[in-house]
């Protein structure tokens, strides 16, 4: 059994001025390099084979899964007592609702290796971050700490950050602290691949290889196969749900968690599921953003049962796990053929416009009862597909796949406007987002002609922009 003590033998940072080197000694879990089978390879460890419902079935019993419980390395209890980090004593519960099992000793059976993992999938693209320095300045007694708490039962979420988006539109965000982020990691490296295996090919976002181009090229396609190229008419309903983040019930998703995760890790997902932010937050920005944010879509506004915070991991992925549900019963109870889902926007196809009307009559009446969430009528549209489908920021017309208008107008203001300190970076994602859509080639004019204005050359093909030389 490894000692957290010689966690080192894992893990060697070298922090210096400008260069920061992870060595690791122990290799992580070898991925084969294509994305949708590394989600699917998991291991039956986090089941209690003794003790589960009739509910849950091991991974291996089930067809597509795979079972990887050889090779891993079990962790120890650490006896050190020379943990640098100090914490700060919180005497109020982050569970609202805990289970009949979480009375019960169950073992956290995570590895080293998942930890590390989880670490390095944090940091990923935030590695200048203040937090993510400040904890891998330490990183061997932090990992260390984090994972006695776990392992016994003393782990609680800390302060969040709360701060202010305005585009596209207002609205709250929630930062959880960095070693918290970590902990929603592992705990989604675990268990997102039991329900991933059930998820519709046509359930997007925040899935790996399941972005917005996915979106907007799998919507395409079942167009062009409902029309048979544009060649026979379609119609297509457009739902949206009405505030939906903060009208999750966090009841409801962890009844749909227990179905497929029991004992130590179903422990943990309640905890981050019904962990509250606003007992203890900080806000950072100008607070008169957050009176630009309507009442109705403030988390802060909300009962306790209600809500999950946008910007958390977490959050994105109990999301999915509660919209599973609809899609199952569009897909199946309703036999909708065409259809696809990114986050809370949804598309049916149809030939015939009576038929979409029902199905809309059917989920107006379905999701309240099931889900206790409801349609937003004002996001509601009906229309033939030949005027065009506006999915994931791309508009969708015969025989051409373009950006959203709006899109590119306020791409334009932007780069007409923004400091040029950070010009290059942001029309060079401007670019990115418009080269998605295969018939943007006017629009990234319209951009290019905004940028050389400015004083930048633009490569030949408007795919990108160069650096301004200095001087």
């Amino acid at each position: 059994m490894a000692s957290f003590r010689n966690i080192a033998r894992f893990v060697r940072i070298k922090v210096m001025t400008t260069v920061r080197h992870l060595d690791l000694v122990v290799p992580l879990a070898k991925r084969t390099g294509n994305p949708a089978t590394d989600m699917r390879t998991t291991d039956t460890d986090g089941l209690d084979t003794h003790t589960r419902s009739g509910a849950v079935s091991l991974l291996s019993d089930r067809q597509g899964d795979v079972d990887s419980t050889t090779g891993r390395v079990s962790l120890g209890t650490r006896i050190s007592t020379t943990a640098t980090r100090t914490t700060t004593t919180r005497t109020t519960s982050s569970v609202l609702a805990p289970s009949a099992e979480q009375t019960d000793n169950h073992h956290a059976d995570f590895s080293t290796e998942e930890l590390v993992q989880a670490y390095l999938d944090c940091r990923r693209t935030k590695r200048n971050k203040p937090s993510a320095i400040a904890f891998e300045m330490n990183l061997e007694a932090n990992l260390c700490q984090l994972a006695d708490e776990l392992r016994s039962g003393t782990y609680l979420p800390g302060k969040s950050i709360c701060f202010v988006i305005t585009r596209p539109k207002p609205r709250e965000v929630w930062a959880a602290e960095f070693r918290d982020r970590i902990v929603h990691h592992l705990l989604y490296n675990r268990i997102s691949p039991r329900f991933y295996a059930g998820f519709i090919a046509d359930s997007c976002a925040c899935i790996p290889g399941r972005g917005t181009l996915y979106g907007a090229q799998r919507l395409e396609a079942k167009i062009r196969s409902i029309t048979q190229n544009w060649s026979r008419p379609a119609h297509y309903l457009k739902l949206d749900l009405a505030n939906f983040f903060v009208s999750i019930d966090k009841r409801i998703v962890r009844e749909m968690l227990a179905k497929r995760v029991n004992g130590w890790w179903l422990q943990l997902a309640e905890q981050v599921l019904f962990h509250d932010p606003r007992q203890d937050f900080e806000y950072r920005g100008n607070a008169v953003l957050l009176d630009r944010v309507p009442p109705h879509k403030r988390l802060t506004g909300q009962p306790t049962h209600l809500g999950l915070p946008i910007g958390n991991l977490s959050s994105q992925f109990f999301a999915n796990v509660l919209l599973d549900a609809l899609d199952q019963h569009i897909k199946h109870g309703l036999r909708c053929k065409h259809y696809i889902r990114y986050v809370d926007d949804m598309v049916l196809l149809h030939r015939s416009p009576q038929w979409l009307n029902q199905a809309h009559a059917d989920i107006k009446a379905w999701l309240p009862e099931h889900l206790g969430l409801r349609l937003n009528p004002a996001k509601t549209i009906l229309q033939p597909v030949e005027r065009g489908v506006d999915f994931v920021g791309q508009v969708i017309k015969p025989w051409h796949r373009v950006t959203r208008k709006r899109t590119v107008k306020a791409a334009i203001n932007r780069v007409r406007d923004i400091d040029a300190a950070k010009l290059f970076e942001t029309a060079n994602s401007y670019y990115g987002l418009f080269r998605q859509a295969p018939h943007s080639h006017h629009q990234r004019v319209q951009l290019s002609n905004v940028m050389r204005y400015r004083g930048h050359c633009i490569s030949g093909n408007l795919a990108k922009t160069y650096r301004r030389p200095h001087g």
